[in-house]
């Protein structure tokens, strides 16, 4: 059995297993149009970086798939007109926070088949998991940077917002059982972009994906993060450039949303379907900008659902926590939030991060790159979130109003993993619901919750004012309590019990514990890793 992802703890003692390494964004320097080695950066983005391992982010790479793309290329070729790639190492070694000695623990498993609706929500025993070793793949900040359908479609705010907006599909000819990737490539390849951010770390590459005709485009926060006088370059799949606005950012979720300057005609929305619906096992295409070779496309399948993913996101001191898609297409740094299709060209999921072994042995910094090992922020998320960014610049998030901390549970003769309570804040939605401290919560509805960052992913795929159900174990019994999910803002975080500092301390809000220094997947471990700051 080959060895799991484990943390490092410092540079003077590196691990052989996956290492989280910077934002997959190679810097971009004018001597050379492409790295020279993705293992190291000549400049860390965020602070000083020690090995370790953990989710990055993938700035510079397209989402990939493990199934060859045709040899007849679908995208336009960009020539000069194409930004170059950043000359200097994407891949840097972040500082680890994990304590010393202290080995990786199991992260929270995914879903193992199945669509996420028809989740049992029955008893099931604890189940180990390797630790996941992330890798934002952002384009250049901190973080590790049938016929095609003639129409061109449109959409409205209130339309991007509706999680339940499913748009037609491209390519309706090509199915999961038989899917026709050359079809489906050509039909998406003008609603993927390739962007440029300049920040003082330098300069750095992802990619996004057009949302209509205004000029609107989605990427992931890591990717625009630093930007020089709130502004990128967004390059189209025909090479032409054109600067675009930052129009809001979410650091919570990782997403961002910015709009071109003076956008032209003819620009064509992607598709957008349905995360809720989704199926291990189901084909997928990943399409972006991997060590700026733009307009790469992969193939691979789902390998999992609601695989909690965390890491410590950038201007905020919350955690990104997200329940993503895992996938096996590969994805590098670049591909960064760029667009991942399903069979009929509709986008199911922003690809954000991926899990790497270390490509120098055992005192190597550099990075393998994909490993098969890819995470895609789900699509009904990013519909509410980036309409939400277009319409106020900013986000709201549902929450509960509690601090956790992974734990399990036993009822009934059977014991499962879950969040457990440590605090409840004072006239939160948990505290009108009853929810006590030392409560166990293993589901929220159907879905079986395996930790806090399950949970705090759940939650915030909610909206507030929408009632949720969850299932708590209380002294060994397993009760169902209604919480009515209400809006987060800045002064519920005040209003969070403080704790004595130790290395279990709870976080705050809905968040699992940062800094466990138990490698697991919960808590600001893995975003740490990922994103190597302080």
């Amino acid at each position: 059995m080959p060895e799991l992802p484990q943390p490092v703890q410092t540079v003077s003692a590196p691990h052989p297993q996956a290492q989280v390494t910077q934002e997959l964004h190679p810097q971009q320097q004018a001597t050379a149009p492409y790295p020279q080695q993705y293992g190291q950066r000549t400049q860390p983005q965020y602070g000083q970086y020690a090995q370790h391992y953990g989710y990055a982010p993938y700035g510079q790479h397209p989402q990939q798939h493990t199934a060859p793309v045709p040899p007849r290329a679908p995208y336009p070729q960009q020539g000069a007109q194409q930004p170059p790639a950043p000359q200097g190492a994407a891949f840097g070694n972040p500082y680890a926070t994990a304590s010393a000695g202290s080995p990786g623990e199991p992260g929270e498993p995914g879903t193992p088949s199945g669509r996420r609706e028809r989740k049992p929500r029955g008893w099931v025993p604890v189940v180990s998991a390797a630790a996941i070793a992330a890798i934002l793949a952002s384009g250049g900040t901190a973080l590790a940077v049938n016929a095609m359908n003639d129409g061109t479609r449109t959409a409205s705010i209130e339309q991007i917002g509706d999680p339940g907006r499913v748009d037609t599909a491209p390519v309706k000819d090509s199915t999961v059982t038989n899917p026709d990737w050359e079809a489906v490539t050509a039909a998406v390849a003008q609603s993927v972009v390739s962007i440029q951010t300049s920040s003082q770390q330098g300069t750095s590459l992802g990619s996004g994906l057009i949302l209509d005709t205004d000029g609107h485009v989605l990427t992931n926060n890591h990717v625009v993060s630093g930007a020089q006088d709130n502004k990128v370059q967004v390059t189209l799949s025909d090479g032409r450039i054109f600067d675009a606005d930052i129009v809001g950012t979410d650091p919570t979720t990782d997403l961002a949303v910015v709009k071109l300057e003076n956008p032209p005609s003819g620009l064509r929305p992607v598709a957008l379907g349905d995360s809720d619906t989704l199926t291990v096992g189901a084909p997928v295409l990943a399409v972006g900008n991997p060590l700026g070779l733009a307009n790469t496309a992969t193939t691979g399948i789902i390998s999992a659902l609601d695989r909690p993913v965390s890491a410590q996101g950038e201007n905020t001191q919350e955690p990104v926590t997200t329940n993503a898609i895992q996938i096996d297409a590969a994805i590098n740094p670049g591909n960064s939030g760029g667009p991942l299709f399903n069979a009929q060209g509709q986008v199911i999921g922003i690809t954000s991060s991926i899990a790497s072994l270390s490509s120098g042995g055992l005192t190597g910094s550099g990075q393998s790159g994909s490993i098969g090992l890819g995470f895609a922020i789900p699509v009904n998320l990013a519909k509410n979130v980036s309409s939400q960014l277009i319409a106020n610049g900013s986000a709201e998030h549902a929450f509960i109003g509690v601090s956790m901390q992974d734990g399990t549970a036993t009822a009934d003769g059977v014991t499962r993993r879950g969040g457990q309570v440590m605090n409840v804040v004072a006239g939160s939605p948990a505290a009108a619901a009853g929810l006590q401290t030392g409560d166990v919560i293993v589901a929220i509805g159907d879905q079986p919750v395996n930790g806090a960052s399950a949970l705090t992913g759940f939650v915030r795929e909610h909206q507030a004012g929408q009632k949720v159900t969850l299932t708590v174990v209380r002294d060994g019994k397993a009760i169902q309590v209604d919480v009515t999910l209400a809006v987060r803002d800045e002064s519920s975080q005040q209003q969070e019990p403080q704790q004595p500092q130790q290395p279990q301390a709870p976080n705050q809000g809905d968040q699992p514990n940062q800094g466990s220094g138990d490698g697991s997947t919960q808590g600001g471990g893995l975003w740490d890793w990922l994103f190597g700051g302080n």
